[in-house]
C-alpha cells in the first residue's frame, strides 16, 4: 500500500541544555530570520512549526522588534505555525496550576499573531501525565502528539486513544522514534534511495494504522533545510509506488489520518512507559536544591500570594496583572523539560536558580506589600505600638499554632484577639538587633510622634491562634503591659505528645509514633538511608557494588524542648559513610556526614512537621532518604498527581518481566520510583500514612511486603551524562564529557517534609485538604513605625477604613482548592477545585461573603461554559467525578 508522507519542517528549541539560554537566543536570531526569510520565497516550502513554545516569538521579537509585522503575517498565512504552549513544559514534575497558565499565556501571546495549533504538543516531554486529557480538553484541544511514554507493548499502532484519570480521552498522534527522524536527509542520490528503507521508517511506518505517516523534518536548534523542497522531489522520483511525499503541517496529517477512521485502540493513565525512549525516572531527583526552590515557589504563588492579590482586589486594591505574569513566566522558563529536569550543565543550572531567585524575590515582596498595604488601612480600634494581622488565604476558616519571625521591643506581652482573649505564644529564637533597627533615619514627617522601643529583638515565635477567616484575615492586638507567653523548657524524657499522637524518640534516633485516634503504635519511624548513587543528571542508579549506612547505626544526640502550645525533638546525627563510589564498593567509611533531623508537634495539629538539614561537603555520587514503616502491605501506592489522585503499582510486574526477558530491546528499566505534587500514601480501610515532601517529591515503596514509605531527600552525582547505568544501560543519554561538580552540592542544605496518620480510609480521611493546608500557612504580617526605613522602606500614612476582620468566601465539602486568581480579562476572580478522592463523588457549597452578580462555569481559556444559579450569594457544586477540576468564574 503507497504511502502519503506529510514532510513536515520543524526545530526542537531547547531553550537551554548544555548549552545557556543566552547562548540559544543569539542562535535563535540567526536561524529563526532564516525562517523567515524561507517562508517569504514563493516555493514549496510553504510552512514551518515554531516548536509550540511562544516564548520563542518573546525571545526573537525582544532583539528584532522590527520584524513583528512579518511574523504576524506569515503566522496569518498559515506559513509560520506558533503555540499552543508557552515553553514545552515537563508534565510530571511541574504543578497543574502552572501547566494551565503556560498553556493559556501561549495561546494569548499566539492569538496576537493570528491562529495557534491546536494541538497538544509535546515532542521532547519525559512521560506524558495522566492530568493531560482533561487539560486539553478543557482547553478546546482533542488531539496530541508526543513521543516518550508508550511502548509497542502497551499499543499496536502509532495512533491511537488516551484516556486520562478522570476519564477525558484525546487522540494520540506518536512520533515513536523521535521528533528528528526526517532531520538528516542525505543528500548524495545513493544514500537517498535507501534512506526511508532504513531504520526508524521501517518499523515506524510499519505501525502506523493508516497509510498517512508523519515525517518531521528538524531536531534540535536546527537550521531551515533550504533545499528541503528539490530532495523531497528527489525523493518522490526515488520512492514511486511506495511514498508520495508532500508538505504538511501537523494539523494538516492529523486531519488527514481522521479521513481514513481508523479502529484505534485506547491507553489510560500516566504514560511512563521507557522501553522505546528514556523517560529519565529519576529526574525527580536531580538538583535537589533546585527542585526544592521549585516546589516551595510554585506553592507560594497559588497557595499564598494570589489569594493575597485576589482579597486585596476585593478591598479595592489593584491586582498587579503585568507583574504575575513575568513572575509565572520566570517560572515557565524553568518548567521547560530539560531545566526542570536539571539534566543541564552547572552553567545552566545557574540561569535556572537566578530565575527561581527572581520568581521568589519578586513573588514575596508583591505579597509583603500587599499585606502591608490592607493592615495599615484596618480600622481597628484596638490598636496599639505594634499590630499583628493573619491572613489566611484557606477556603475554611482555621486556628492553631502558627510560626513566624518578627519584632519584637521585650522578651515578654500579650497577644489578644479581637475578642479581647490572651493568645498564647512561644519564644523559639531571641536576636538582639537593636542598633540595627533604630540607628535608621528615615522619617517622612518629622513632628509626628511614633513609638520607639528602647530594645529590639528579631525573633522567631510560635503562636496558637486565633480563628481566622477563610479567605481573610483578622488583626491581633499587642498588649506589651501584659503577658500571654508559653516559655519553652528543655524536657528531661524522651517523649511528646498533643491531641493525636505520643511520639517516643528511641536512643538510635528512630520515632515510636502512636496514633490515638486508633491505638496504633508506628514503630521505627523516619530511620534515615544513605547509599550510592552511580547514576548523572538524567537518572539515579544504584551502584554495582552500593553500601547502604543507617541512622540506627549510631547514636544521636537528643535535645527536646517543650511549651504548651510547641513541642520540638533535634537529632544531631554523624553518620561514617564512604567519600566516593570507589570507597563505597570497598565498605569503606572515611567521610562524615553531619545529619539533622528535626520535627515539630503543635497543639491541636494532626500534622508532623520534619526539617532534614545535611552538611553535605565531603561526599560525591550518594542519595539521602527517609523510611516511614506504614505496616500495610501494599500493592499500589496514592499520590496526587496535577488536579486529582491516582494509584500506582509499586511493582510493574508486566514490564519487569519483559524487562528481565528482554533487556537488550529497552532503554530504561520500568523501576517504581515515582514523584507527586503533595503527598503520597499507604491506607487500606481503616488508617494509613501519608508523606508530605516540601523539596524532593520523589518516593518509592520498598521493604518485603512493600509497606514502606521511602522519601527521598536528596541525591548528587559529578557528570550530566554516563553510560551504562543499572537502571539505564546503553549510550549515555547527556554529555560524557561535561562534568558537574555543582551537582555534588558540596553545601549545607535543608529539606522539609510533613508526615500524618489516619484512623480512617483514603476518602474519609481527605488527605488531599490536610496536604493542602500543609502547604497554605497563615501569614502574619507585623507593622509598627519603629520598623520603617531599611526594615520594610517608609511609606505614608493611610486612611485606616477596612475593617477588623475580613473574609472574601468560604467552602463547605469535600473538593481541594486549587486556585484563586484574578481572571485574566475580565474584572472578577477566577476560582478552581478538584476532587482528590480516589472513589466518591466531589461536592462543595461556596458561599460568598459580598454580594456576587455572575457565577459562571468556564473552561481553561476562561470562557463561559454555563451559568451557575446564584442563591442568596451561595453556589453548590455536585457530582465532581474522580479527579475532575471544576472552573468558575465569579463577578
Amino acid at each position: 500500500m503507497k504511502k502519503t508522507v506529510h514532510v513536515v519542517p520543524h526545530s526542537h528549541w531547547d531553550r537551554e541544555w548544555y548549552f545557556t539560554t543566552s547562548r540559544s537566543k543569539i542562535y535563535l536570531m540567526h536561524d529563526l530570520k532564516k525562517v523567515l526569510e524561507q517562508l517569504e520565497k514563493d516555493n514549496p516550502y510553504d510552512s514551518f512549526i515554531l516548536d509550540g513554545q511562544a516564548s520563542l516569538l518573546d525571545d526573537y521579537l525582544k532583539w528584532r522588534p522590527q520584524d513583528q509585522a512579518r511574523i504576524r503575517t506569515l503566522v496569518q498565512q498559515g506559513k509560520l505555525i506558533i503555540g499552543p504552549w508557552y515553553t514545552q513544559t515537563d508534565q510530571l514534575v511541574i504543578s497543574g496550576e502552572s501547566i494551565v497558565r503556560n498553556m493559556l499565556y501561549g495561546m494569548k501571546i499566539c492569538e496576537e499573531f493570528g491562529d495557534y495549533m491546536n494541538v497538544g504538543y509535546v515532542p521532547d516531554s519525559f512521560g506524558q501525565a495522566a492530568s493531560m486529557p482533561q487539560i486539553y480538553r478543557e482547553f478546546g484541544i482533542s488531539d496530541t502528539m508526543f513521543w516518550r511514554g508508550v511502548s509497542d507493548d502497551d499499543v499496536t499502532h502509532t495512533e491511537y486513544t488516551w484516556r486520562g484519570e478522570d476519564g477525558s480521552v484525546v487522540n494520540v498522534y506518536q512520533i515513536p522514534s523521535g521528533y528528528y527522524i526526517g532531520g538528516a536527509i542525505p543528500e548524495r542520490e545513493a544514500d537517498l534511495a535507501e534512506f526511508l528503507h532504513q531504520e526508524p521508517f521501517k518499523t515506524t511506518w510499519g505501525r502506523s494504522a493508516t497509510d498517512q505517516v508523519y515525517f518531521p523534518n528538524g531536531f534540535d536548534q536546527a537550521p531551515v533545510r533550504e533545499n528541503l523542497p528539490e530532495l523531497v522531489e528527489q525523493m518522490n522520483e526515488l520512492y514511486q509506488g511506495e511514498y508520495e511525499l508532500q508538505f504538511s503541517t501537523i494539523e494538516k496529517y492529523i486531519a488527514a489520518v481522521k479521513e481514513r477512521h481508523p479502529e484505534l485502540e485506547e491507553v489510560a493513565g500516566e504514560l511512563i512507559n521507557g522501553k522505546l525512549m528514556r523517560i529519565h525516572k529519576t529526574i525527580f531527583s536531580s538538583r535537589p536544591d533546585l527542585k526544592a526552590l521549585n516546589t516551595q515557589i510554585q506553592h507560594y504563588l497559588v497557595n499564598v500570594m494570589e489569594p493575597v492579590l485576589t482579597m486585596a482586589m476585593q478591598l479595592g486594591f489593584e491586582y498587579p496583572v503585568e507583574t504575575v505574569k513575568e513572575i509565572w513566566k520566570l517560572m515557565f522558563e524553568n518548567a521547560a523539560h530539560d531545566s526542570i529536569g536539571s539534566c543541564v550543565s552547572d552553567t545552566t543550572n545557574e540561569d535556572v536558580y537566578m530565575r527561581y531567585k527572581q520568581a521568589r524575590d519578586i513573588s514575596m515582596n508583591l505579597v509583603e506589600l500587599t499585606l502591608r498595604q490592607i493592615s495599615t488601612a484596618i480600622n481597628n480600634p484596638q490598636t496599639q505600638e505594634i499590630t499583628f494581622t493573619l491572613f489566611n488565604t484557606y477556603d475554611t476558616a482555621r486556628e492553631g499554632v502558627i510560626e513566624a519571625e518578627v519584632y519584637l521591643p521585650q522578651k515578654t506581652f500579650a497577644i489578644l484577639d479581637q475578642a479581647g482573649n490572651f493568645l498564647p505564644y512561644t519564644i523559639l529564637e531571641l536576636i538582639d538587633q537593636t542598633e540595627y533597627v533604630l540607628n535608621q533615619g528615615n522619617i517622612l514627617n518629622s513632628v509626628k510622634e511614633i513609638y520607639l522601643p528602647e530594645k529590639v529583638y528579631k525573633a522567631k515565635v510560635a503562636i496558637e491562634t486565633t480563628t481566622v477567616p477563610s479567605i481573610g484575615y483578622t488583626q491581633l492586638t499587642i498588649d506589651l503591659k501584659g503577658d500571654s507567653s508559653a516559655p519553652l523548657q528543655a524536657a528531661s524524657n524522651t517523649m511528646i505528645e498533643n491531641e493525636y499522637y505520643q511520639i517516643t524518640i528511641n536512643p538510635n534516633g528512630s520515632l515510636d509514633i502512636l496514633d490515638k485516634a486508633n491505638d496504633i503504635l508506628y514503630k521505627n519511624q523516619g530511620i534515615i538511608e544513605e547509599n550510592g548513587d552511580d547514576g548523572d543528571s538524567f537518572n539515579y542508579s544504584p551502584p554495582v557494588k552500593d553500601w547502604t549506612i543507617s541512622s540506627t547505626d549510631v547514636d544521636p544526640k537528643i535535645t527536646i524542648q517543650q511549651s504548651d502550645i510547641y513541642q520540638s525533638v533535634r537529632l544531631e546525627f554523624l553518620l561514617k559513610v564512604p567519600q566516593n563510589l570507589s570507597e563505597r564498593s570497598e565498605k569503606q567509611a572515611t567521610a562524615e556526614l553531619p545529619i539533622v533531623l528535626e520535627l515539630v508537634l503543635k497543639k491541636n495539629s494532626p500534622i508532623i512537621d520534619f526539617n532534614l538539614t545535611v552538611d553535605n561537603q565531603a561526599v560525591d555520587s550518594h542519595r539521602v532518604c527517609v523510611l516511614f514503616d506504614t505496616g500495610i502491605t501494599s500493592k499500589f501506592s496514592i499520590a496526587d498527581q496535577q488536579f486529582g489522585t491516582l494509584q500506582r503499582p509499586v511493582v510493574f510486574e508486566k514490564e519487569m518481566a519483559l524487562w528481565e526477558a528482554n533487556k537488550e530491546q529497552w532503554n530504561e528499566q520500568p523501576i517504581a520510583i515515582e514523584t507527586c505534587q503533595s503527598f503520597v500514601g499507604l491506607f487500606d480501610e481503616t488508617h494509613g500514612v501519608a508523606v508530605m515532601p516540601k523539596g524532593v517529591r520523589e518516593y518509592e515503596i520498598v521493604g518485603e511486603d512493600y509497606d514502606t514509605i521511602r522519601l527521598t531527600i536528596f541525591r548528587t552525582y559529578g557528570f550530566m551524562g554516563k553510560e551504562n547505568l543499572m537502571y539505564r544501560p546503553g549510550r549515555a543519554s547527556g554529555e560524557t564529557v561535561i562534568a558537574t561538580p555543582d551537582a555534588q552540592c558540596h553545601k549545607t542544605m535543608s529539606f522539609d517534609f510533613s508526615v500524618a496518620y489516619f484512623a480512617q480510609g483514603f476518602d474519609q480521611a481527605n488527605v488531599a485538604q490536610l496536604a493542602k493546608q500543609a502547604v497554605t500557612p497563615i501569614e502574619l504580617y507585623q507593622y509598627a513605625e519603629f520598623l520603617n526605613s531599611r526594615l520594610i522602606f517608609t511609606l505614608g500614612d493611610v486612611e485606616p477604613t477596612l475593617p477588623a476582620e475580613f473574609s472574601l468566601f468560604e467552602i463547605t465539602g469535600n473538593l481541594t482548592l486549587s486556585v484563586l486568581k484574578k481572571a485574566e480579562d475580565r474584572p472578577g476572580y477566577i476560582i478552581r477545585l478538584y476532587n482528590g478522592l480516589l472513589i466518591e463523588e466531589g461536592y462543595a457549597t461556596i458561599t460568598f461573603k459580598h454580594e456576587i452578580k455572575i457565577a459562571e462555569k468556564v473552561d481553561l481559556k476562561e470562557k463561559t461554559k454555563e451559568p451557575l444559579p446564584i442563591i442568596n450569594d451561595t453556589i453548590e457544586l455536585e457530582n465532581i467525578g474522580h479527579a475532575k477540576f471544576v472552573t468558575l468564574y465569579v463577578e
